[in-house]
């Protein structure tokens, strides 16, 4: 999935403190994913008060959505670098495709990991034959310094991930581990991410990583965290140094439970671009812009299409041109401690 805001947000979020309160609660804002007849997603990050939960920099939630009566998700190829994008539905199924040459649905309880590294394209569009509804949630990590050059690939887990009951919770292990199960997804920074899923009403106490912090990411059905509250399509944040939590539910739900060590780099986060300054993004930029100018024409020579982040054949619609760049310098995004002053 793609940023298709036609302003991507710039705002400094550099050095914000991490969370030191029990339980941060991060609203979602809406966002509608492509034209007219666009889905509405729900994002959480990145915000304000918040850019990352470990490595984990963007988060939406959307759905459930009739696709009987829209054209469902139908993202045209767009590019990414350095970051890892996370595809997750709880209801119906997508299409991806990339420039590495993978055509791969994905349906409920099968993961779809990408990884950008040094520059790749994709699409992610609603299949003809699709299920009437779709809901899920598309996450986004940020690779480090030293592995977000690495040549992108792509990872399709189905059977592979860890599932297992936890009380009247079933829990899928999308990445890391969780209650000595691990997933054997390919990660880059000592990160975690998971679905909990209430099958009925309950309480259910989860042991955390205290050296990480950690997010959760609700459906539809508000939950209770240690006695606090997360409305739908929130976003709590635990911090470092918590050890276990306590969830309740009072209706059947999901949630996602992200966490990891808390991300010590700076990043600069402009639309689907993570660099580490405003020059590479910009460069970043003009590269993909210039690769979208050569589909000009009714009938674009595809063989003749050279740049980095390659092609995808066989979607319907042509590359997305990158927005236009606020008339200021992008600026870092980070959540490492503020120095304070007396």
């Amino acid at each position: 999935m793609t940023n298709l805001e036609n302003a991507p947000d710039e705002q400094a979020l550099t050095a914000e403190p991490p969370c030191d309160s029990p339980l941060e609660v991060i609203g979602s804002r809406e966002v509608p994913l492509g034209g007219l007849r666009a889905m509405t997603v729900r994002r959480t990050l990145p915000h304000r008060s918040r850019s990352l939960i470990g490595a984990w920099c963007f988060a939406d939630h959307y759905g459930p959505d009739d696709v009987t009566i829209s054209d469902g998700m139908q993202v045209a190829p767009h590019p990414h670098t350095s970051l890892q994008t996370v595809t997750w539905l709880y209801e119906g199924e997508i299409e991806h495709r990339d420039s590495l040459g993978t055509v791969q649905r994905i349906r409920p309880g099968e993961l779809n990991l990408m990884t950008a590294g040094r520059g790749i394209s994709h699409s992610e569009g609603s299949p003809v034959d699709r299920p009437s509804r779709l809901h899920g949630v598309q996450l986004w990590t940020a690779l480090p310094e030293s592995q977000r050059q690495v040549a992108p690939q792509f990872e399709h887990l189905g059977d592979e991930l860890p599932r297992f009951m936890h009380r009247e919770a079933q829990v899928t292990v999308l990445a890391g581990s969780l209650l000595g199960h691990r997933a054997p997804t390919t990660t880059f920074s000592p990160l975690m991410g998971a679905e909990i899923r209430f099958l009925e009403p309950g309480t259910i106490s989860l042991e955390l990583n205290p050296a990480f912090e950690h997010g959760v990411f609700a459906d539809q059905v508000e939950i209770s965290i240690g006695g606090h509250s997360i409305a739908a399509a929130e976003l709590g944040c635990i911090p470092t140094g918590t050890r276990s939590i306590e969830v309740r539910v009072e209706r059947p739900t999901q949630f996602m439970l992200l966490g990891g060590e808390p991300f010590e780099e700076d990043i600069v986060m402009w639309w689907n671009f993570i660099g580490r300054s405003h020059e590479e993004v910009v460069a970043d930029r003009d590269e993909w812009m210039a690769q979208t100018e050569q589909y000009q024409g009714s009938s674009p020579r595809t063989d003749a299409i050279t740049g980095r982040f390659g092609l995808v054949h066989g979607f319907h619609q042509p590359p997305i041109p990158a927005p236009p760049l606020p008339h200021v310098r992008l600026r870092s995004r980070g959540n490492l401690p503020r120095k304070r002053t007396n």
